[in-house]
């Protein structure tokens, strides 16, 4: 027994099949079902706990279909529509379904119905496991109104004259129950009988294409789930290439028959849909996790899903082989990003400022589009000016100067406490604040390219223009060249 503080009174939340038996009902107080049954066995609810359960029947649940979301009273609603079939008809479903649950121990109810509603009320209140299409009024009639999901303050009040079933207000005038009860019973009554639709939320996006394969006797080896998955992304192939698609993310998921489930997804910076590029990305997957893939009894049943696809046009190849070089680097950036994570590649875009440390902006290099189209990780480089300097420092250090005029180079300067002789300059070039940054103190700086008698090269830039800006400009150091 599982009781729960509700409004400020212990109550029973959950009861077993000889709680039941023994005429104990779920909201009914503990004191009172405590006076029935002195001996009773009772439980604190933990809704932590008891959404982690949920939430790991969900995962394994996307084993009969994609379209999994969670029902408003605490179970699972399913979209079955053309999965049935898989399994050789919706009553081999629920059959298969409540089998899985209670060889793991779970005492699960399942229903299928033309609507989520009558599914809810045949699933929790003793109805059909398959109900057919027509017979909704005739399943509802002798339920007690609580099986239209209604609040139990609405229940209480209808019983209060004499309403206590469904079918009791399925031929009663409308407008007096409404005025009433209000009108979530009507929408709740037309949605179970299906003249009012009603939309289910999925818990994870569903996927663009799907490949599957079930195993009569569950598979265990890193051989076997690679040979599988270069099998099932054989099958995705044609399908990628009949719609003009190509993967952007794929994801595996393992089904343990011990109802455990396993996902590896990977995210690709270009549309792909080579099987043997996908079965590598995934093999760095796995070598980038660095464990081995818990298979306990073994899986019997292991898919791989597309989430996320964009069109994929054929590339055309010129005589310089650019467009294959844009590949091998698409490649290369999707190994790194299944060994590394695709957080840790990134690659770098223009901003929209000349100013140096807004010049340019990292992004992950994943969400570069396919590179060669203007966004790459390569037109972002070759578009930086020559006479930058490789280390750029994130904030600009100050430093001593000596020049020989205030406006013109510096002779020599102090970084760090060490002196560095200048023997060449060149500069300078100056960087105006942006005119739309208000409110921020930005000096027009004058930057010169210097090198020292060791070879050195620096890049340091004066702050402020004498006599119109400031009356003493500071200097700093923004960057080393190589």
């Amino acid at each position: 027994m599982v009781v729960g503080k509700i409004k400020n009174a212990l109550r029973l939340v959950a009861l077993d099949a000889v709680a039941e038996r023994f005429g104990l009902v779920a909201g009914q107080p503990l004191a009172e079902a405590r006076a029935m049954i002195p001996s009773l066995d009772s439980h604190e609810a933990d809704e932590a706990a008891d959404a982690d359960l949920l939430g790991l029947i969900a995962d394994w649940s996307d084993r009969y279909t994609p379209l999994v979301a969670y029902d408003e009273t605490g179970g699972l609603l399913f979209d079955i529509t053309g999965c049935a079939h898989l399994l050789g008809g919706e009553a081999a479903l629920v059959d298969d379904l409540t089998a899985r649950l209670r060889r793991q121990g779970i005492d699960g109810r399942a229903a299928i119905a033309d609507t989520v509603g009558l599914a809810f009320a045949a699933a929790r209140f003793g109805g059909p496991s398959v109900v057919a299409s027509g017979e909704a009024a005739e399943v509802l009639a002798p339920m007690p109104l609580s099986a239209l999901r209604l609040p139990a303050a609405t229940v209480f009040a209808m019983s209060r004259v004499g309403l206590k079933t469904v079918g009791q207000i399925l031929e009663a005038p409308r407008a007096p129950l409404a005025s009433r009860f209000g009108c979530l019973l009507i929408d709740r009554l037309d949605q179970a009988l299906g003249l009012a639709e009603e939309a289910i939320s999925p818990r994870r996006p569903p996927p663009v294409l799907i490949a599957e394969r079930n195993f009569a006797e569950p598979i265990a080896r890193q051989e076997d789930i690679e040979a599988t998955l270069a099998s099932l992304a054989g099958r995705l192939q044609p399908s990628l290439e009949e719609h003009g698609l190509g993967a952007r993310l794929v994801e595996l998921s393992l089904f343990r028959v011990d109802g455990a489930v396993t996902r590896f997804a990977v995210g690709t910076g270009q549309p792909v849909r080579d099987p043997v590029a996908l079965t590598r990305l995934f093999r760095e997957k796995l070598k980038g996790d660095g464990n081995d893939i818990d298979a306990g009894f073994g899986f019997d049943l292991i898919r791989l899903a597309v989430p996320v696809a964009d069109r994929s046009d054929p590339a055309q190849t010129d005589l310089t082989g650019s467009a294959m070089g844009d590949a091998d680097l698409a490649g290369l950036i999707d190994r790194l990003g299944a060994r590394l994570g695709p957080q840790q590649i990134n690659r770098l875009k223009h901003g929209d400022s000349h100013w140096p440390e807004r010049a340019m902006e990292t992004l992950p290099a994943m969400l570069a589009g396919q590179p060669g189209n203007g966004e790459g990780p390569e037109d972002a480089t070759s578009g930086l000016p020559i006479d930058r300097p490789i280390r750029l420092f994130a904030r600009p250090e100050p430093v001593e100067v000596m020049a020989e005029v205030p406006e013109g180079p510096p002779l020599r300067f102090r970084w760090r406490r060490a002196l560095y002789q200048v023997v060449r300059a060149e500069g300078p070039e100056r960087i105006a604040p942006e005119w739309w940054r208000f409110g921020e103190d930005l000096l027009t700086r004058d930057y010169f390219r210097v090198e020292d008698k060791a070879g050195h090269r620096f890049w340091l830039f004066r702050q402020g223009l004498y006599d119109r800006e400031s009356s003493a400009p500071a200097w700093f150091l923004h960057g080393l060249f190589a």
